[in-house]
């Protein structure tokens, strides 16, 4: 059954893009990302507030502040070493690594500079800390199951651009 208009228990599918301060975009979808309205999902909230009665085919743009989406940029979570002490495999800016904390918590961090015989790591998020514009498309609208209020659909797509 298809809905037509965005509401609690629908799951909506859409395409996005998210632009910085500047109006560069620095990640965007043109796979569709579904979710369930007013259910389980990892949506920012404002997000799902704008989406809210929107149609098939309507946009809406969406600024966040860092407290409404990707949190403020945690400078405990940013890391500097001699780049000696680092596998080589590591030291390339983009290189990912995993760390465990003393209580085996495990958290992605992103090599973000190499200077000076220094390497940099970061755990936090890339759009941490920055003003961003989420400009989002709906693309389907149907309703959910049961199974679906109560679990959400299947996992978002991965962005095709960073």
């Amino acid at each position: 059954m298809t809905a037509t208009s965005v509401s609690h228990g629908s799951v909506v599918s859409f395409t996005y893009s998210i632009q910085d301060e500047a109006g560069e975009i620095v990640e965007q979808s043109d796979l569709p990302i579904s979710y369930v309205h007013g259910g389980k999902h990892d949506l920012f909230e404002k997000i799902e507030q704008a989406l809210d009665g929107c149609a098939v085919g309507d946009s809406v743009q969406v600024p966040l502040t860092p407290e409404e989406g990707f949190g403020p940029h945690d400078k405990s979570l940013t890391y500097t070493d001699d780049v000696d002490n680092v596998p080589p495999e590591f030291r390339r800016i983009g290189a990912e690594v995993e760390m465990m904390n003393d209580a085996g918590e495990a958290r992605k961090f992103t090599v973000t500079r190499i200077d000076a015989g220094k390497l940099t790591v970061d755990g936090n998020h890339p759009l941490a800390g920055k003003v961003i514009t989420f400009n989002i498309k709906v693309v389907e609208i149907r309703a959910a199951s049961d199974d679906e209020m109560a679990n959400g659909v299947e996992p978002m797509a991965m962005p095709v651009l960073h």
